[in-house]
């Protein structure tokens, strides 16, 4: 599987590491219930299809992705920051 970096161009997947699901977001942990910080760090989706996930850049630019990727063919739609830059902004 190849994954196309915006940065460095398409590079082969043992290039990057996979973190996860890009959806979950961290309940607050000063006010967030037991159950609820179960659920974050516990129950994962596994979707047959369209789906967003984490891939680390650790062997190029160092860059954390959202790669879009269909769990059923490996196709991937799209691959973008995870944290976009400013426009403007010095790299």
């Amino acid at each position: 599987m190849r994954i196309p970096c915006p940065h460095c161009g398409a590079r082969d997947a043992q290039e990057f590491t996979y973190l996860g699901d890009a959806n979950p977001k961290r309940p607050d942990g000063m006010e967030a219930t037991e159950a609820a910080m179960f659920e974050y760090v516990y129950q994962r989706d596994n979707p047959a299809g369209r789906f967003r996930e984490l891939w680390y850049h650790g062997a190029g630019c160092h860059a954390w992705l959202v790669v879009t990727r269909d769990t059923r063919t490996h196709a991937i739609e799209a691959a973008e920051p995870a944290k976009p830059t400013k426009a403007g902004a010095a790299a």
